[in-house]
């Protein structure tokens, strides 16, 4: 069986996912065959298995890391929220419906079962298992059902590396507050601490490096620099959501919905020289965009209600008469259509009429569609009237039909049609449109010609830049930590 390390962290984006990815890029350079395990995850951006079973990106990208095919029981337990007080559960890769968070936490301890069998499985396959937990191990209001913190690490005798984020300030006082509140046999667990996305002259930390650890008899383990990386992010506190840097000539505005998910989307887009890619929040920040994304969403009619009562759904229509381009991805797609509802209740019932853009009617259903697919544009108008023919590929993952009195967009999997299209606006089903470069540079050139502009996009590899990337990530973390103590962990 394996051997477990487990990161945990003193508050959610202390950095604990990009430390576990790091590690397993490592172990894997060092010979070890290491997989990624997070018992139970909260975000929106998920992804679709081989298999058609839904997991977190996180442990996507650890997967990645560790040269592993992405593989469900890596999160048998991911969470996506609803509301404030509710989310949708999916137990290894499968919706078990919504639950209200008072619900949830009174029943987590039964999927126990669920989180060993996951665990033994990667385990017997593997020599290590580098364990993320979530938020901070000393939430104390939810330490009695705890089964993804300490309560993990008691199950699996993991020893644990605890992380804090330096960035927001405070870093010493998180440390010494998350151990100091822990159980003695909880604090014993941990081996080290680390300090993460660190700026400046590591000298300057020392003293307090040193009276930290007199405080706790902990070691600090290792200082983490601030890395610019270029990798996907796992969910809406992400710094991408926030930037506001000036790019290339193409002006991409992505609606940052309430319930905004798999903005991972359109990471391909924001790296390309000649697209400014931009998250908006309110109708004044809209401006005038040469294409307008509507995202998906995890609550399609409550995030169709806030586009309409923030002004932008105003926005978008007088920017599609002027000819402007929308795009619409998933619940993006069903809102520019002309009718949403939701008979069986899957998102609290009842039914809106949405945009209007795209002769599409949509029901809201309580059976998930979770599958890969390849496909081709059958046609678009417009400015997008060059797509037609070009081939993409990625995955549908949502809760409806949608019925296509128009034109489709595209034809998947041999001849099966998805989408619809009507002049300067389509909309698609499908996630993970600009992953392979040739959508990509086919869309951001259509969007330059539209301004008489050089048609000067071309197709990327993003699987390369997140390989090179994921090796920048190791090298930094392998200086910075000590790794004599990593190994000795890991062969005890």
């Amino acid at each position: 069986m394996a051997r477990p390390i487990m990161i945990q962290g003193t508050t959610s984006n202390a950095g604990k996912s990009l430390i576990c990815a790091a590690l397993c890029r490592i172990l894997r350079q060092d010979g070890y065959r290491a997989a990624p395990f997070k018992s139970q995850n909260m975000a929106l951006n998920s992804y679709v298995t081989q298999d058609g079973l839904e997991m977190g990106r996180a442990q996507v990208l650890q997967a990645r890391a560790a040269g592993l095919e992405p593989d469900v029981r890596m999160n048998p337990i991911l969470l996506k929220p609803t509301s404030d007080v509710g989310s949708q559960v999916i137990v290894n890769g499968v919706s078990r419906g919504n639950f209200r968070a008072k619900e949830y936490f009174s029943r987590k301890k039964e999927l126990i079962p669920d989180i060993l069998a996951a665990y033994e499985g990667l385990s017997a396959e593997n020599d290590v298992i580098v364990i993320e937990g979530a938020g901070s191990p000393a939430e104390i209001n939810l330490k009695e059902n705890d089964i993804v913190n300490m309560g993990l690490a008691a199950l699996v005798d993991a020893p644990v590396l605890l992380v804090g984020d330096i960035d927001p300030g405070g870093v010493f006082a998180a440390l010494y507050g998350t151990a100091a509140l822990l159980e003695p046999e909880e604090r014993a667990r941990i081996r080290g601490f680390i300090i993460n996305k660190f700026r400046g002259d590591v000298t300057i930390l020392e003293p307090g490096l040193r009276q930290l650890e007199q405080l706790t008899g902990i070691p600090v383990v290792g200082v983490v620099p601030w890395l610019h990386l270029d990798l996907d992010d796992e969910d809406s506190l992400s710094q991408r959501l926030t930037r506001r840097e000036a790019g290339g000539a193409a002006d991409v505005a992505v609606i940052r919905l309430p319930r905004i998910s798999n903005f991972t989307d359109f990471n391909p887009l924001e790296r390309m020289g000649e697209v400014s890619l931009r998250y908006v929040r309110s109708a004044s920040e809209l401006g005038a965009p040469d294409l307008v994304v509507l995202p998906g969403t995890k609550n399609t009619l409550s995030d169709l209600n806030w586009l309409k009562q923030s002004g932008l759904a105003d926005k978008i229509l007088a920017h599609a008469r002027a000819g402007g381009a929308v795009l619409g991805i998933c619940g993006g797609y069903q809102m520019l259509g002309r009718q949403i509802s939701d008979p069986q209740g899957v998102e609290g019932g009842g039914s809106a009429p949405g945009l209007g853009l795209l002769a599409a009617e949509s029901v809201l259903m309580g059976e998930k569609t979770r599958r890969r697919v390849r496909g081709r544009v059958l046609r678009a108008g417009g400015v997008f009237a060059p797509l037609a023919g070009t081939p993409f590929a990625g995955y549908e993952l949502h809760m409806g039909r949608t019925e296509v009195t128009g034109p489709a967009f595209a034809a998947l999997n041999g001849a099966e049609e998805d989408g619809a299209a009507a002049g300067n606006v389509f909309g698609t089903y499908v996630h993970g449109l600009f992953d392979q470069g040739e959508f990509a540079a086919a869309l951001v050139n259509c969007l330059l010609a539209a301004k008489g502009l050089p048609q000067t996009a071309r197709a990327g590899d993003w699987s390369a830049v997140q390989e090179r990337e994921l090796d920048r990530l190791a090298e930094a973390v392998r200086r910075s930590i000590d790794m004599k103590l990593i190994h000795k962990l890991v062969k005890a």
